[in-house]
């Protein structure tokens, strides 16, 4: 009966502190402090209650690119997107009570002109693949006009897919540093900024044989950028750029390239310039000092890197290597929600990571649940929370893994919504 209380409590106080967030809600008023005008000076520690759930909404953008990938290799759509641009958020669970709303505006596909470990690029054992060379990366959103008025400006979102295996391609990877002239220009001296090989390669590299990657996910996500700069140029704008872990990187890479290329700004008014601010967790180094130089050198651009004390992936790579942007600190080892000690994979996904965010009390130690952020969440895709609050291991997966019965009785996997690449003529023009 005390383990019923207990979680019977932790929920009651979950949706206290869901009406009492709501009521307030005062980011549309302080957004730009929020997204890094002042560096985020005096709101880290302690760790500001709007900052909080302006990270966690971030956040649950990126993980949103985790609970729609198709990662079940017997699926001719392994590597795709499961769900929908119209249904996106509604089926990953990020609609319903969240006043940030936001429209899907383009699906993002990348591939690899080097080779990369397979935790990075999934691809089906089927002979009638959707695709043998690319992977479904990620996606471009918009503010709807609900979601300005709480975000209080037209936001641009980007939101970057990270690995979907275990944490083995550390061991597997070669950190080598290269130029990056499709990003900072064709310049070639000693003093040119070098960045992730892998990293460049998965953000810069088209496939003509890919019907997806015709065009790299770079020349894919500008044009987007561009475009819905463009449609909002009237109206206050900005653009926020969220990921976990190599997506962190990516998202790393693509928030430099928007402000160093001018992604930013009106074509035709190059002093109206947005920001660009990236949300970025579990994040492994991106670029070496000169990089760090130039990116930390931008005015309109901002990065927030939450690292986990236990994680491994942000020490990555270990030499040559500088990390950009502010750090917030977090320690999901403190909260007494979590099986302790924990494993690689605890430390490092990422609701763990949200988590830690809601909870983390900085410097001051400890840990309380200070926004409303659900604890069974932690389960999600591992097993992370203690036994006594009887949630499920890995509780997120579709029924019965796609396979649907037919009316003659047999069962097929059907676990893809119709959308952009059924289509492939239009792939095709």
């Amino acid at each position: 009966m005390s383990i019923m209380m207990k979680c019977f409590k932790a929920k009651n106080k979950k949706i206290e502190g869901s009406t009492s967030d709501n009521k307030r809600n005062p980011i549309s008023k302080k957004w730009s402090l929020l997204s890094g005008k002042k560096n985020w000076d005096n709101l880290l520690e302690p760790l500001d209650l709007d900052l909080r759930r302006y990270i966690i909404h971030y956040g649950e953008m990126a993980q949103a690119t985790y609970d729609t990938f198709n990662s079940e290799q017997a699926s001719k759509y392994a590597g795709s997107s499961r769900y929908a641009k119209k249904n996106l958020f509604s089926k990953v669970g990020i609609e319903n009570g969240n006043p940030f709303k936001y429209r899907v505006t383009k699906y993002l596909y990348a591939t690899s002109s080097i080779n990369v470990p397979e935790a990075f690029i999934v691809r089906s054992m089927s002979r009638e693949a959707w695709s043998k060379e690319s992977n479904w990366m990620g996606y471009v959103g918009v503010a709807t006009e609900e979601g300005k008025t709480a975000l209080g400006r037209r936001d641009i979102v980007v939101a970057w897919r990270g690995t979907v295996r275990t944490l083995e391609w550390i061991n597997d990877f070669e950190f080598v540093l290269v130029s990056a002239p499709r990003v900072f220009g064709e310049e070639i001296d000693d003093h040119e900024a070098k960045v992730h090989g892998g990293w460049y390669s998965i953000y810069t590299s088209d496939d003509l044989k890919s019907p997806f990657n015709k065009t790299s996910v770079r020349d894919q996500v500008l044009g987007e950028v561009r475009r819905l700069v463009e449609q909002y140029k009237n109206e206050e704008i900005s653009i926020t750029i969220t990921g976990h872990s190599l997506g962190a990187a990516i998202a790393t890479l693509n928030a430099v390239d928007i402000v160093t290329n001018g992604y930013n700004k009106p074509i035709n008014q190059p002093n109206k310039a947005c920001p660009v601010t990236a949300f970025v967790f579990a994040s492994p180094r991106v670029g070496d000092p000169k990089f760090k130089e130039i990116f930390e050198g931008h005015k309109d651009l901002h990065a927030l890197r939450v690292r986990n004390a236990l994680d491994v992936v942000p020490g990555y790579p270990l030499v040559g290597y500088s990390e950009v942007g502010r750090e917030l600190a977090i320690d999901t080892s403190k909260s007494q929600y979590l099986k302790s000690p924990g494993s690689l994979t605890t430390w490092h996904t990422l609701e763990a990571y949200m988590h830690g965010v809601a909870g983390t009390q900085g410097s001051k130690g400890g840990f309380k649940l200070e926004t409303n952020r659900d604890i069974a969440l932690v389960n999600k895709h591992i097993d992370g929370l203690k036994d006594e609050y009887l949630v499920p291991i890995s509780w997120w997966c579709e029924k019965n893994k796609g396979m649907i019965q037919q009316v003659d009785g047999s069962w097929v996997l059907m676990d893809h919504e119709v959308d952009d690449f059924d289509e492939v003529d239009d792939f095709d023009a």
